[in-house]
């Protein structure tokens, strides 16, 4: 892979930390396919051409990855992989980041499609890691923005930025930022070319900071201990979560979000760009083992205003989404699915997904995790060893299946390039017209995807 590094500046910060060391080497941060493995990759997996997308889903478990069809929850590749493995999409449709030992590594779902002329051609093969993977000594959090995929190295501090379409490309042009110091952080693409990025040590997490395409810092935000997490709404603001609430990035300023609390800490989020409110977790006990919030907050991003919800039981990191029309979900411990406007705050629905569950003490072990796809909300339900599909309009499940394994991090792709909404009319408009042309005389069935 070609790589290039963002031109860094060594400079003084309004921060307490020193943000960016400069730039002066290249590295080759990821391991390129050679022409061998991909020959050998193609015949493995020959493609078979579909009449649309088909998205599938992915839960890792102890000793590899399963694959389904979302639409069935048949199992259609089982991949196996040794060792804690966190997901994550890649940004381009058809792959899956998998953190994994040494780094960044792709998983092919085996689901895509492919541009021709004015409409798509869709192909589907058996899932299969690919050689393609990014370096990391410890591989943290992976950020989807504007077309671009930010892979983020706690071990190092590096973050290494790629086109999203060319992210399983093995000769994909990477740009390497080097913070000067390693620390559990995130990335954030910006559309007009700059990158936020989080500020801090091995020892303590500080604030947030945004660089401009040359690596000058061109905004700075120092009060917030513990930064963690991000999220992204409509407008392109950016909230970063904190041990004192929450910081809101919009139009080049940054705002606190304030709350009730001395010690409020938001350190996971989830954000739709169809809606400026980010729903995040809420907990207020510093001294916690494990704390088991029984609130999660809303944060509008238009005036950094902050709303708190009660549930009627608590929930975990990993059930926490948003659906397809910006409702904010919480699978909650007593098994329901909350169902929230995130404008009011009002829960308008509790649907029965799984059984009683509680978060366990260790952060790295199996419980329900949620998440949206394609129309559907996907939980993982390991204490039955079973996945189910809501659907919110009917506010219910609409199937189950058994895994056979207990499921842990659920992830998925849609089975197509990322376009946008009026791309997306044109190449389905396009498509209904193509397959009239040619298959005119055939009946063919309907599939909502």
């Amino acid at each position: 892979m070609n790589t290039r590094s963002r031109a860094a500046s060594a400079l003084a910060l309004a921060l307490p930390l020193g943000l960016l060391a400069a730039c002066g080497t290249e590295s080759e941060p990821a391991t390129e396919t050679t022409p061998e493995a991909t020959e050998a990759a193609t015949e493995e997996a020959a493609p078979t051409e579909v009449h649309s997308r088909t998205a599938r889903v992915a839960v890792t478990y102890d000793g590899g990855i399963k694959v389904l069809d979302a639409q069935t929850l048949e199992e259609v590749g089982d991949v196996e992989l040794e060792g804690f493995n966190r997901l994550n999409p890649a940004g381009d449709g058809q792959h899956l980041s998998v953190s994994t030992t040494g780094g960044f590594q792709l998983l092919d779902l085996g689901t895509w499609g492919e541009g021709h002329g004015d409409h798509f051609h869709y192909y589907t093969a058996d899932p299969a890691l690919t050689d393609v993977a990014y370096d990391a000594e410890k591989p943290g959090h992976v950020v989807l923005h504007d077309g671009e995929t930010a892979f983020f190295d706690d071990g190092t501090g590096h973050v290494q930025l790629v086109d999203s379409l060319d992210v399983a490309a093995a000769d994909a042009e990477i740009e390497t930022v080097e913070l000067p110091d390693a620390h559990h952080g995130v990335a954030v693409p910006l559309s007009d070319g700059t990158l936020l990025v989080t500020v801090g040590t091995e020892d303590e997490r500080t604030g947030v900071a945004v660089l401009d395409a040359d690596g000058e810092q061109v905004a700075a935000y120092d009060d917030c201990p513990g930064v963690h997490g991000e999220a992204v709404a409509q407008g392109e603001a950016v909230v970063v979560g904190c041990e004192n609430g929450a910081v809101v990035y919009s139009g080049g300023e940054f705002t606190a979000v304030e709350t009730p609390d001395d010690y409020s800490r938001i350190g996971n989020q989830a954000g739709t760009e169809g809606s400026p409110i980010v729903l995040g977790d809420y907990k207020t006990d510093p001294d916690a083992e494990l704390e088991r919030p029984t609130r999660v907050s809303l944060i509008d991003t238009r005036d950094a205003s902050h709303q708190l919800v009660d549930l009627p039981a608590s929930y975990s990191f990993r059930s926490i989404a948003r659906g397809d029309d910006g409702e904010a979900l919480v699978l909650t411990t007593d098994g329901d699915l909350q169902v929230i406007d995130p404008e009011s705050g009002e829960i308008t629905a509790s649907i029965p997904v799984v059984d009683e569950w509680e978060e366990p003490t260790e952060w790295q072990q199996p419980r329900p995790a949620v998440l949206t796809l394609d129309g559907s909300v996907y939980v993982t339900d390991p204490a039955n060893q079973q996945i189910h599909a809501v659907d919110l309009v009917e506010q219910e499940v609409w199937a189950s299946a058994d895994l056979g394994v207990e499921a842990n991090e659920i992830s998925g792709v849609h089975g197509e390039p990322s376009v946008s909404s009026e791309e997306a009319e044109e190449h389905e408009h396009s498509d209904e017209e193509h397959a009239e042309d040619e298959h005119s005389d055939e009946d063919h069935e309907d599939h909502d995807h």
